[in-house]
């Protein structure tokens, strides 16, 4: 190819999802797998959503609202915040990469945890910027060295709260005593799809503290507690005046209509959000016991998922979970090589996969 293109484009490793559930029942040779690798809501998606998606169908036709008017007053409504400091986008990883476009320009530093969302490396990279990596710390996230990371090149912060793939969660004082320690002029995105699921009382609620501090921009996404990550729909909150600069560059029918709609619907869809929490809750501890009853190693969590220790290889075990029908996450690309991590599924799900772990490891006990 004659294209002239930026050597940092070169830098990137295309983010790699795993295979569609049809796939690799075909390659496998199974069928009726259970997928527990992607953090995904077991309980699928909002019958509200659906619903409203449905009646919409008929005007896809029509472009979508391009200010997303019915969904941002919906959600400053529910959230308590000004319709002005809301920006959607096509999954929150869209809002990432609009933050990433205002603010970083080549050369500019990035800092952010590693392991962590592998998006917030690509999108950096994307745009000329430079990625620096801070290690987790007894897979936490470690405020103290994000803040000796930082330099008179960075511009922007990534943090996950509760952390992807760890499950571990920042307190609200440390939090804050974090942000006292960075320049006022550096931004912080706050990364907090899986917050509704965390139950400890000290977790971070981002959404607190934008009225003091203009320099944080809070991610939500509607994929996980909401069951619509299919139509990918996400939204940041952020300072009036940032979220009108992401509106310079964001695409003028970033989300689609159907996601629209089910956004709102979801928003009202109490019950469904409730008993997805409620199965969630119940069912970590479900998984997390039985497997402590195995003599298994388990981290604990604040999202929906957790991290199990194999004592072995990753990939192996989950390679041999995958012949059983039962769709794990290996770590090992994260720096874990001997770890796996699940997310919650219904009980029944749930049941399978135990059974299928124990015999994967004590093959001579389950035989």
């Amino acid at each position: 190819m004659n294209l002239s293109i930026p050597n940092y484009i070169y830098s990137i490793k295309p983010y790699k999802p795993g295979k569609p559930i049809e796939e690799l029942e075909r390659e496998y040779g199974i069928k009726d797998s259970i997928k527990l690798a992607s953090n995904e809501n077991p309980l699928g998606p909002s019958p509200k959503a659906v619903k409203a998606m449905e009646a919409a169908v008929h005007r896809l036709h029509r472009y979508p609202d391009g200010s997303g008017y019915a969904l941002t007053e919906k959600l400053s409504e529910k959230l308590g915040v000004g319709p002005e400091t809301i920006v959607l986008g096509n999954g929150s990883d869209d809002v990432i990469g609009m933050l990433c476009r205002t603010l970083l320009a080549p050369c500019d530093e990035a800092v952010m945890t590693a392991p962590s969302f592998l998006m917030y490396e690509i999108l950096v990279r994307s745009v000329g910027a430079r990625p620096v990596f801070v290690p987790l710390n007894n897979l936490a996230v470690d405020l103290d060295a994000i803040v000796s990371a930082v330099t008179d090149r960075t511009r922007l912060v990534f943090i996950n709260n509760p952390n992807n793939p760890t499950g571990t969660f920042i307190c609200q004082d440390e939090f804050e005593r974090f942000l006292k320690q960075l320049p006022p002029s550096l931004g912080v995105v706050l990364d907090e799809a899986y917050v509704e699921f965390a139950r400890d009382p000290r977790c971070l609620d981002g959404l607190s503290l934008l009225e003091k501090n203009s320099q944080i921009a809070v991610l939500r996404t509607f994929s996980k507690a909401y069951g619509l990550a299919g139509i990918r729909i996400g939204y940041g909150v952020m300072a009036p005046e940032l979220a009108e600069l992401l509106h310079r560059i964001r695409q003028p029918f970033n989300t689609s209509l159907l996601a629209q709609e089910a956004a709102i619907a979801a928003l009202d869809d109490k019950a469904f959000f409730e008993r997805t929490l409620r199965l969630v809750a119940t069912e970590l501890d479900f998984l997390q016991q039985a497997l402590k009853e195995l003599g298994v190693s388990c981290f604990p969590t604040q999202a929906n998922f957790f991290l199990i220790d194999v004592g072995r290889d990753a990939d192996q075990v989950f390679e041999e979970m995958l012949k059983k029908g039962v769709i794990v996450r290996s770590m090992v690309s994260y720096g874990y090589p001997r770890y796996i991590r699940i997310n919650t599924g219904t009980r029944e799900e749930n049941i399978r996969f135990l059974d299928a772990f124990e015999a994967v490891m004590k093959p001579d006990e389950a035989g």
